[in-house]
């Protein structure tokens, strides 16, 4: 195909054009040094406009070779070239000279735009862009006028018009505005600190100090130049040597982010082992113990934490969060200090490798949110019975028993009045018989449904019925604070009703023991008896239900049974 040969010198272009930028380097620098002894420029002052020319110089070639998405570096290498540029007063040739003095204001614009620009190289805001606007314009706009205005004396090649006292009116209001737009751009990169946070890494912190220092120094140089003050020299050194500190701290910081990102490594061979909380070695690997995990689940379409539970994204002043996706799809985000948009490079590294860990994690978390699911819906289905039951309760209570009870009343009646029919009379009393036998029947069928002496008066009390009536001898022990939630009384009665049916009609037992106490916010439920053992835990007996009412509510059933040595049963619920 036509691209794929020319995708090689696309590709190769950058490295040679690097490479040759950085032969000029020293080239450049070796002429300014030149002009500076020619010229007689003193040694101190040339020495610093030659370091800040090539600090900046170099450390925009290293920042375009190892961040070539970002224009940081070729923003610092027009900040070098400008002040080599600037250099160029130093000549004792009209022309050249003539040329450095176009360029004398601009490197510090140039730095104003580097050091608002950071980190991606570009600027973000209508305040900012009007800001770094309006500097170009004092820097490179008004410096022509002043020459025409003669400015620069008059035989300066550009003087059109003798007018020096106006140029010089000119010349300090554009050395005031440049320095006005310094103090400016400190005050935006404060808020700009206020609003994101201190830096997590030290050496990122010291280089975005750096700028506001750097920035403060050129505001100070320039207003000492229009309205005087201490010797203008030293100011002059001081403010020079500050400045050329930024391109230091920035290599500094750039060193910083590579190791920072040389940790990914590690953090590849930690989420191998496939950690339990994938939070804590991701937050390592970025520098912010505050960071936050996040799944998304698509089956439920909302976010979850690691343990399945739904939330909604974080969001506030100083966090910030970074999504994480695979194949298109998000699978998770971190939610982290709003600092770390400014390594955005570590913040993909991270990403990168930990997406096939963190797809595991998501399926854990959509798992963990099934089981949770599952566990509410058990719940919700046990408590629609336990509705149900209490309905039919009342409905045998307040209906079939209410009418039964009249009918008997009514045959007795009946009854009384025959006199002397002794065969009519031994029909009814019969039938009087009958219907207490069901009415005795239906009382037992109500509390199977749902035991209304539980409602009314308790655990305690309703556990008393169940030892009375129980087909064994029961030794019973209660210890209970208060009443309990209802669902909690209710599971723990039919624990104990359930058990003391077994006994009765598989154990062969001759005495039972029961003990309910409540301690550390546990209910916990024994039954124990002397039968002949070997309860069916697992084939479809009540013990199956009651184990699933019990986990219903965050429990959990054991039993214990072996042949000849009797059963223990044992049930914790949650009652806190």
């Amino acid at each position: 195909m036509p691209t794929t040969s020319a995708d090689p010198p696309v590709r190769t272009r950058r490295p040679v054009l690097l490479i040759g930028l950085a032969g000029l380097v020293p080239a450049a620098a070796a002429g300014c040094t030149a002009l500076a002894v020619t010229g007689g420029t003193p040694a101190i002052h040339a020495g610093l406009i030659i370091w800040i020319a090539v600090s900046y110089s170099a450390a925009g070639l290293v920042a375009w070779w190892h961040q070539a998405a970002s224009h940081i570096g070729p923003l610092m290498l027009l900040a070098g070239v400008a002040t080599f540029l600037s250099a160029l007063t130093w000549s004792g040739d009209t022309a050249v000279q003539t040329v450095g003095q176009l360029f004398d204001l601009l490197p510090m614009v140039v730095i104003l735009h580097l050091f608002l620009a950071f980190p991606a190289g570009r600027l973000t805001g209508r305040p900012t862009r009007l800001l770094v606007g309006l500097g170009y314009v004092a820097a490179a706009g008004a410096q022509p006028m002043v020459m025409m205005l003669g400015g620069f004396g008059p035989d300066h090649p550009l003087r059109l018009v003798d007018a020096p006292g106006a140029a010089r009116v000119l010349y300090d209001g554009e050395l005031i505005a440049i320095s006005v737009l310094s103090l400016a751009g400190v005050a935006l990169l404060a808020a700009r600190r206020r609003a994101d946070g201190r830096p997590l890494r030290r050496s990122l912190g010291l280089l975005i100090d750096s700028f506001g220092l750097g920035l403060v120094m050129i505001a100070v140089l320039l207003l000492v130049g229009v309205f005087g003050g201490p010797p203008f020299p030293l100011i002059q050194r001081v403010s020079l040597a500050v400045i050329g500190l930024a391109p230091v701290a920035f290599l500094a910081g750039l060193l910083g982010a590579r190791l920072a990102r040389t940790a990914v490594a590690g953090l590849v061979m930690e989420l191998r082992a496939e950690p339990a909380d994938l939070r804590a070695p991701l937050a390592r690997a970025l520098g912010d113990p505050s960071l936050m995990l996040i799944y998304w689940l698509p089956e439920f379409a909302s976010w979850a934490d690691q343990d399945g539970k739904p939330l909604d994204l974080p969001a506030g002043p100083g966090r910030a969060t970074t999504l994480i996706e695979r194949d298109g799809a998000p699978v998770a985000a971190l939610v982290h200090d709003a600092a770390l948009n400014d390594e955005r490079e570590l913040l993909d590294a991270v990403g990168a490798a930990a997406a096939i860990a963190l797809e595991t994690g998501r399926l854990q978390a959509e798992l963990r949110a099934h089981v949770d699911e599952l566990r509410g819906s058990r719940a919700r289905v046990i408590e629609a019975g336990q509705k149900e039951r209490q309905r039919l309760e009342r409905d045998l209570h307040d209906g079939a028993q209410q009418r039964l009870i009249a009918l008997s009343l009514d045959l007795a009646m009946l009854e009384a009045s025959l006199g002397g029919a002794p065969a009519a009379r031994a029909q009814l009393s019969q039938a009087r018989g009958e219907i207490a036998t069901s009415l005795a029947e239906l009382r037992d069928v109500a509390r199977g449904l749902h035991p209304a002496v539980l409602s009314a008066h308790g655990l305690a009390v309703a556990l008393e019925s169940l030892a009375a009536r129980a087909p064994v001898p029961v030794r019973l022990t209660v210890r209970l604070d208060g009443r309990l939630a209802e669902a909690v009384e209710v599971a723990a009665y039919y624990v104990v009703c359930e058990s003391l049916a077994n006994i009765g009609k598989h154990a062969r037992a001759t005495t039972a023991t029961v003990s309910v106490a409540q301690a550390d916010g546990r209910l916990v439920v024994e039954v124990l008896d002397d039968g002949r053992g070997g309860a069916d835990t697992e084939g479809g007996s009540g013990l199956r239900g009651l184990a699933d009412r019990v986990e219903a509510l965050g429990g959990r059933l054991r039993v214990w049974t072996s042949r000849g040595t009797g059963t223990r049963v044992e049930a914790e619920l949650p009652c806190g």
